[in-house]
């Protein structure tokens, strides 16, 4: 098949295409937009929790940075139904991947407050700072220099784990590629086409971060 006719086949499966690569988009942004305030919470109560505290979220972040991604899907999907709590594939999926999001994201924030020096702390208490005061104000303009690289490879991350949702049904751009393949043959055409967009995707969050690199870097 010529080129002419595998963008004609795409071009007449480009509703179903559509429509996995707009829950691509929704799975991937809500994930990373609700998994990096919490992680930034996990991160803080590594660096600043007592003890009991630390432990407790030192397992939840160890448990879930150690658990392959399609195994917290299936759990999410799965487990959370058995005990009663009921989330359509979508929402699970949503919510196994802003977990998996925010335990990186809270491995991250944890790096970056350890790298800044104490007397950073020190010096917004005395001049009577509150812990949030500090933490806004003086902590974390300052990791944020250091977590934003790290931060776009968990983003992109997201995104290529989305693709896994497609086991509990959710229907995201592989899955709707997949679909068109069964109709038409045209695997590796299609699967070109899917990896293309997946690049310009994770092309894009790259280009994003390096925009908000830029503007909160230091001036030399």
């Amino acid at each position: 098949m010529d080129i002419l006719q595998t963008f004609e086949a795409i071009w007449a499966a480009r509703w179903p295409i559509l429509d996995g690569f707009g829950n691509t988009i929704l799975i991937s942004v809500v994930s990373i937009l609700l998994g990096t305030p919490l992680g930034v919470v996990v991160g803080l109560i590594l660096s600043y929790g007592n003890t009991a505290l630390r432990f407790a979220v030192r397992l939840y972040s160890d448990f879930l940075r150690g658990t392959p991604v399609f195994v917290l899907i299936l759990a999410c999907f799965y487990i959370l139904s058995v005990v009663g709590i009921q989330l359509s594939a979508l929402q699970a999926g949503i919510f196994s991947l802003t977990l998996f999001c925010s335990s990186h994201v809270g491995e991250i924030v944890q790096g970056a407050l350890k790298a800044i020096p104490k007397g950073q702390t020190e010096a917004a208490k005395s001049v009577g700072l509150t812990f949030f005061g500090t933490f806004f104000s003086v902590l974390l303009p300052q990791a944020l220099r250091m977590i934003l690289p790290t931060w776009v490879t968990t983003a992109t991350e997201i995104v290529k784990a989305s693709t896994l949702l497609s086991v509990i049904g959710v229907v995201e751009l592989l899955l709707a590629t997949q679909q068109v393949i069964s109709r038409t043959y045209l695997s590796l055409e299609l699967y070109f086409f899917a990896g293309f967009v997946f690049f310009l995707i994770n092309f894009a969050i790259e280009k994003a971060g390096r925009f908000v690199e830029r503007k909160v870097s230091l001036p030399t």
